[in-house]
């Protein structure tokens, strides 16, 4: 559902094109495959879904990334251009995975592993919110705060690579120091975006979303730290993890999803604070508890209904509530 957003969004179209609803076949068939450990079908398709990918970015954004390097590209494109390609190598790197874990066991790694890649499917999520978090930010001139997003963007993107990298070699210190980095990154972008974005309805949930992203990272150095304690088990943190997890695919995500599929019908008919705050109840407490203590999982399917119900079915409005 992830990667048909953004392809949707990178199109532009109002209706889905030919190429966005076989993204979307692709990969309902890539996700189920895999989850059945049907993995001839989930190879078969992998190549086919980066195609689609790769076809779409080539003609948005050309071939090479070169873009990546002009400083007069602006930094809501860059933030989408490497959205997509991270998806194209994502789909690449999984496939890989698959095909070491369940056939050539060349790489012997713990962490090589699908299900460890499968999370890497976030990033590119993560990505395409920024590009709009930062396109509301296109209206501003000031050439040092210019400088500064170009900064955010390499760290966060690059950051993020290195980050996985030393999780795959089990590297604890250094995840530690880029962990950081990406925090005090993603702080500043926090702070640009409260300063200089316009006062929109959007404003509210991509604010609400990037406060999801700030809980992540915290959540996330607090459990490298507890891995490196001499006491660490992972039963007494599982609690910890789960916050992360929630706050991350549950909470930043699907604030910049629910941005991107109503980008253009807002201001939207509904409660914004309301439902924020609904939200944060849903994915901080709720669904994490719900792992433990099936009552609370009944609350926070609920809860999620009633977010996603009014996010992306509530009417459009000529007033923003």
């Amino acid at each position: 559902t992830g990667g048909t957003i953004i392809l949707y969004y990178t199109c532009g179209q109002k209706k889905a094109s030919w190429i966005i609803m076989a993204f979307f076949a692709g990969s309902l068939i890539y996700a189920l495959s895999a989850f059945l450990e049907l993995y001839p079908l989930t190879l078969l398709v992998s190549p086919v879904l980066v195609f689609l990918v790769e076809k779409v970015r080539t003609e948005r954004f050309g071939f090479l990334p070169v873009r990546f390097f002009r400083s007069s590209e602006p930094v809501h494109e860059k933030f989408h251009h490497a959205c997509l390609l991270c998806l194209s190598i994502g789909l690449c790197i999984a496939s890989a995975a698959v095909v070491n874990d369940a056939y050539l066991h060349v790489v012997t790694m713990e962490k090589f592993t699908l299900n460890t890649f499968f999370l890497g499917f976030s990033f590119p999520l993560s990505l395409i919110t920024l590009s709009v978090v930062f396109s509301m930010l296109k209206h501003v001139e000031a050439a040092g705060v210019i400088w500064i997003m170009e900064i955010c963007f390499w760290t966060i993107t690059l950051g993020v690579i290195v980050f996985f990298i030393f999780i795959l070699l089990e590297k604890f210190i250094p995840q530690i120091f880029v962990s950081s980095a990406l925090f005090i990154a993603v702080i500043i972008v926090l702070v640009l975006y409260s300063k200089y974005a316009r006062k929109i309805q959007q404003k509210l949930f991509l604010t609400s979303g990037t406060g999801f992203l700030v809980f992540t990272a915290v959540t996330g150095i607090a459990y490298i730290v507890l891995q490196m304690s001499d006491t660490y088990d992972p039963m007494k943190v599982k609690w910890l993890i789960q916050m992360h997890v929630f706050a991350s695919l549950y909470g930043w995500n699907l604030c910049g999803l629910a941005v991107i599929c109503r980008f253009n019908d807002f201001p939207i008919r509904l409660h914004s604070m309301a439902v924020i705050a609904a939200h944060w109840l849903t994915a901080i407490v709720l669904a994490p508890m719900g792992v433990f203590y099936p009552v609370f999982a009944v609350f926070a399917v609920m809860g999620y209904a009633f977010i996603t119900l009014t996010l992306f079915f509530s009417t459009n409005t000529d007033k923003g509530i």
